[in-house]
């Protein structure tokens, strides 16, 4: 029979879960070509603005295949409800059986981007960080910030949102671990940052080359569709390392997407996350690199997180068998 994990459980599993390890494990396999990983399935809406991902696939020669559904709707905040959602389906791979059916409200999409949020800022970000610039005041500016914190010692934050009232709320929700500046422009967190995480749904670059200092570290996670866009294309041209989490999907989505088409930049400028984690050779050289680490979120994010959340599961009611 088939597991059902509800929200409070899942949660309560993730406690017990490295999960900036499994993703690591993920893109590493991912790139090393041990994954199967179809292109993404989308439903993109006009009104009310939204989109539907649906990323499937499975590691070669595991236990398990999973298929993801999560959306984001961007004016649900609006209503009382939040803007994403979704389900992860865990399958056996040798017999397709349903294991189990993990009813996350797309909590596990938002964990798992912010663990490669900080895996990218691990390996990318440089020595020397005053302060940590956050673009958007949603879920993921949050928990981008709370990932961060398990890697990193600094505590100084400029923060930007279109809505002043919402930075001045998340401000106050992440409360005294954090030194929370509020900006009035992304420019101005750019200026006060060396590390820059964008969560926006944006469909107009809110970052510019002319606002980047030497040696800024900048993880885009907000352009996950062929639309949206954080930064611009001449911003990509200056930079001195680009990452993608996938070479594929940089071909038709996020920030990659936007400046190849824009003529800013060519792929074959491109490295893809799982093999530069592998290669310091594909890793920042000094403080002075400026460097970019271009997120859409790949389906391996969700296979590594959705079987971890299950094997904790069943450690658990093994424990509690003894």
């Amino acid at each position: 029979m088939s597991t059902i994990l509800k929200i409070n459980e899942i949660k309560s599993l993730l406690k017990e879960v490295d999960i900036n390890d499994a993703m690591e494990i993920g893109f590493k396999a991912y790139s090393n070509g041990q994954s199967i990983v179809p292109p993404v399935g989308e439903l993109l809406f006009n009104n009310p603005p939204g989109d539907v991902h649906i990323k499937y696939g499975y590691i070669l020669n595991d236990d398990y295949y999973v298929i993801k559904i999560a959306s984001g709707f961007y004016e649900n905040p609006k209503l009382g409800i939040a803007s994403g959602q979704g389900l992860m389906l865990l399958f056996k791979q040798q017999t397709g059986q349903l294991v189990a059916l993990l009813l996350d409200d797309g909590y596990l999409t938002d964990i798992r981007t912010a663990a490669a949020g900080a895996l990218a800022a691990q390996y990318f970000a440089p020595k020397n960080i005053r302060a940590i610039g956050i673009i958007g005041t949603g879920v993921q500016a949050k928990f981008q910030l709370q990932h961060l914190q398990k890697i990193l010692t600094y505590r100084d934050v400029w923060l930007w949102g279109r809505n002043e009232r919402h930075a001045e709320k998340l401000k106050h929700d992440l409360g005294s671990n954090w030194n929370i500046h509020i900006a009035t422009s992304p420019s101005q967190v750019a200026k006060h940052c060396q590390l820059l995480v964008t969560t926006t749904p944006s469909e107009t670059a809110l970052l510019h080359a002319d606002d980047i200092q030497a040696g800024t570290h900048i993880t885009a996670v907000g352009s996950d569709t062929a639309i949206k866009q954080e930064l611009s294309g001449d911003l990509l041209k200056k930079a001195d390392l680009i990452i993608a989490d996938s070479l594929p999907q940089s071909k038709s989505r996020g920030e990659i997407y936007q400046a190849t088409r824009g003529g800013f930049i060519q792929t074959n400028d491109i490295y893809e996350l799982g093999a530069a984690i592998q290669d310091p050779k594909l890793q920042r050289k000094n403080d002075h690199q400026i460097t970019i680490v271009d997120l859409t979120g790949v389906a391996v994010q969700d296979i590594m997180i959705a079987k971890s959340v299950y094997l904790q599961h069943l450690l658990t009611q093994q424990d509690a068998q003894l």
